[in-house]
């Protein structure tokens, strides 16, 4: 038999609430011993807990009614793309309602905003914002070309054999209609910026900061995901690429040092190569310079390639 001094498992695991251990049988006199701390009010944790983000997030929530997770911590629990520097945050972030008394909990960053009831949602028992929310919320602090990318995750077409859906989260009408709703919301223009720059079609961060530092550079706008053989729903396809110039673009991420993704992506280039593509593979190491080398090579690229179409002798200077 478990002693009554003992915390039951579920107390002793995560942070909880004066509630939850109410409910459990555990006096007040109880949450005052060494062994538990008190971390705000209602709101209680075990002294030797390891912090996890989701954990604490729903000890929050639950203690904070009308409340929901919103900003950086929505994001870090949706695996919504956000900059180097936040992904690893620890930040709790908790909204309220204008018509509920500001947030005052030590170590949470508190917002007060207006909200619909379809911008938040309950997901396995944490009152949260949607993932469109989110963005929108993270508009005054993310950089223009991070908002960009989080945008671009939102809009994207799933695969459905690897992520089990068929929709995507969004669409850029719909983000469009809730900056619509906003518009005193602080970082609403850059929302509206970022728009502006989605498109649909960039599978990663990476690839939408290269089709950005394209645009920076004066190329021509890519298209994305382009397949070798049109209307061909098996054909291999490029992240990025021309298909005048034939030129294909790909941004091969961590999950390609994979055995069985490296044989695929030979596989996939050696297709286009076959077919008389140009084919440029760029890595994190284009990443960390911000695509300044991959830019060059792209430029080299359409040059070359326009020197071999068809068409360009008839537009060739006089020797």
């Amino acid at each position: 038999m478990q002693k009554r001094d003992v915390l039951p498992l579920h107390l002793a695991a995560a942070p909880f609430t004066f509630d939850s251990a109410r409910a459990s049988g555990i006096p007040g006199s109880r949450l005052r011993r060494r062994d538990v701390a008190h971390v705000g009010r209602g709101l209680y944790r075990p002294s030797d807990w390891s912090f996890e983000l989701e954990a604490a997030a729903r000890a929050l929530s639950a203690a904070s009614a009308g409340a929901w997770i919103s900003h950086v911590t929505a994001a870090r629990l949706r695996c919504q793309i956000l900059p180097p520097w936040l992904s690893d945050s620890t930040e709790l972030h908790l909204s309220k309602p204008r018509s509920l008394p500001s947030v005052r909990r030590k170590g949470v960053f508190g917002h007060t905003l207006l909200a619909r009831d379809d911008e938040i949602e309950t997901v396995d028992g944490i009152r949260i914002s949607t993932r469109s929310r989110t963005w929108l919320d993270l508009a005054r602090t993310l950089p223009l070309r991070d908002l960009v990318c989080m945008g671009d995750q939102l809009i994207r077409v799933p695969r459905v054999d690897f992520e089990g859906r068929t929709r995507p989260y969004d669409t850029v009408e719909g983000l469009r209609s809730l900056v619509g709703r906003h518009p005193n919301l602080q970082g609403i223009v850059r929302a509206r910026d970022a728009l502006d720059l989605m498109r649909v079609g960039s599978d990663s961060g990476p690839e939408s900061l290269l089709r950005m530092a394209m645009a920076d550079a004066g190329l021509p706008e890519p298209d994305l995901q382009l397949p070798l053989r049109a209307d061909d729903p098996l054909s291999p396809t490029a992240d990025l690429g021309y298909r005048h110039r034939r030129i294909a673009i790909q941004y091969d991420g961590g999950h390609h040092l994979l055995d069985a993704q490296v044989l695929s992506d030979k596989r996939r280039d050696k297709a286009f190569e076959s077919a008389g593509w140009t084919v440029l593979l760029f890595d994190k190491a284009d990443l960390a310079d911000d695509f300044e080398k991959a830019i060059g090579k792209i430029k080299h690229g359409l040059r070359s390639g326009w020197v071999d179409h068809p068409l360009a002798s008839g537009f060739a200077s006089p020797q």
